[in-house]
């Protein structure tokens, strides 16, 4: 069984893919990860580089092409189930999670802006309005996951 862990950044998806692979002794996998490791480059870059609508592109053909051992803990990128068929595509192969959180919450978790690309350069407030605006047009995506469950102090045994 594949299990996609899905949400806005910083909602904890690579932190529980970690634990919650290691809860069921199977492998995780990172897409972001991957991303990395293939380009030679930080996704911020690649983002400089090529712009967004490049990385989306690369980021489904990723999500679609990787070869998944049979048993394992994927997390996705934040934007990526709102993108192409990415959402249907990952319901069609495995189990999807969407670790939901509220806009102030998510705030208090986006320390390290620089890194990531959409938010670089925002004071906590330009990042509230941000987030608001953002989970608005990505809810219909992230609802779409066959479980969606409260992401804020979670523990893996609720996941489990």
């Amino acid at each position: 069984m594949k299990v996609f862990l899905i949400g806005f950044m910083g909602c904890g998806k690579s932190t529980k893919a970690k634990q919650l692979a290691n809860r069921l002794d199977c492998s995780v996998i990172d897409l972001d990860a991957v991303i990395v490791a293939a380009q030679g480059k930080s996704i911020a870059d690649y983002f400089a580089e090529n712009g967004e609508a490049a990385f989306r592109t690369l980021e489904s053909n990723t999500l679609k092409n990787y070869d998944y051992p049979e048993t394992c803990v994927v997390a996705t990128g934040g934007g990526l189930p709102c993108f192409f068929d990415n959402m249907e595509w990952m319901n069609a192969n495995g189990r999807t999670f969407y670790l939901q959180m509220t806009p102030p919450q998510l705030v208090s978790r986006l320390h390290n802006r620089e890194k990531r690309p959409l938010l670089k350069g925002m004071d906590d407030e330009q990042l509230l309005a941000f987030v608001e605006l953002k989970l608005a047009e990505r809810n219909a995506f992230y609802t779409q996951a066959q479980m969606v469950v409260n992401a804020f102090d979670l523990d893996v045994e609720e996941l489990l």
